[in-house]
């Protein structure tokens, strides 16, 4: 029978390992942030040749005589899409004229404005939304798990979820630190629905095992809670593993064939449900019996004195 609980400490360190560049990398670098937190314009423009560097050259002396104030610039094919202070759409009309006249026609494909306000509104809402959401997981579970045995405690599972998905979430941020500052990947309103996506399918997961380990804390007397836990792992094994690699084979179909505007939210989704669904099996229900095995070397030292 596979023992997953007894080598519950290398899927700790696996965690630790993975977790740890991301950790850094968003202490050092922070998280690459759009227009939709930071506020500003986006334009992007279509040529009818490829991109250069004398065209990146005299778009950016246009904006510079225009007074406006590059944040940054991204060419992709005949593509080049910049990032910009704030601008309305009268300046935005007088910069196409202008660049038509140094650089030759082309087109506008997007253009984009959102105010500093707005964005600082958007990064508010977003820390509210993913605090809110982990309060109330724990109240659920807490209150979901109350009939749990002693000395298990329902607060213990709710917690034990909690850090599963932080889990999730450090490592998901993590790796979008990574590719913003290495790709220029940036994080947008777009990310946060996945992060919180990422939240909830990371949950379920949890609940699936801590359920089955509740029905099987009623049912068995006197099998050593590890090995209790290990057995539900196992009974709900497949049944999270199948729910997870359906979800992925359906992204990796939409990340193949869907546009580049979902491309970065797919990929959030893809590396969220991996991730949860491994912190499922390996970190929230090893947690439980890590915190069970140092409660009772707690209370047997209590009992010793």
């Amino acid at each position: 029978m596979l023992n997953i609980i007894g080598k519950k400490n290398w899927y700790f360190l696996f965690s630790l390992v993975i977790i740890l560049p991301g950790l850094i990398s968003l202490f050092i670098w922070g998280l690459k942030l759009s227009i939709d937190f930071t506020g500003g314009s986006r334009m992007t423009f279509v040529f009818p040749k490829t991109v250069n560097e004398q065209t990146v050259t005299d778009v950016k002396s246009v904006l510079t005589k225009e007074q406006i104030e590059i944040v940054t610039v991204q060419t992709s094919g005949n593509q080049l899409s910049l990032r910009t202070k704030a601008i309305n759409e009268k300046k935005n009309a007088a910069v196409i004229t202008a660049i038509k006249k140094e650089v030759g026609d082309f087109k506008q494909d997007s253009f984009e404005t959102i105010g500093p306000i707005i964005g600082q509104e958007v990064t508010s809402n977003a820390l509210k939304a993913t605090l809110l959401s982990s309060f109330l997981i724990v109240l659920y579970i807490a209150w979901s798990f109350r009939s749990v045995p002693k000395p298990l405690s329902s607060w213990r599972f709710g917690i034990c979820a909690i850090v599963a998905l932080i889990h999730d979430v450090l490592l998901l941020l993590g790796i979008f630190s990574l590719l913003g500052h290495f790709f220029n990947v940036e994080v947008d309103s777009l990310f946060v629905t996945a992060l919180l996506t990422v939240v909830g399918f990371s949950v379920h997961d949890t609940i699936v095992v801590f359920d089955r380990i509740r029905e099987n804390l009623r049912r068995t007397v006197g099998v050593p809670f590890p090995q209790l836990v290990n057995d539900s792992i196992l009974q709900t094994l497949v049944r999270s593993l199948n729910t997870s690699l359906t979800a992925m084979l359906v992204l990796c179909t939409m990340l193949i064939f869907g546009g580049e505007t979902l491309k970065w939210f797919i990929v959030a989704l893809l590396i969220g449900i991996a991730s949860g669904t491994y912190s499922s099996i390996f970190n929230a229900s090893a947690l439980l019996v890590l915190w069970d095995e140092l409660d009772r070397k707690r209370r047997a030292r209590k009992n010793s004195v």
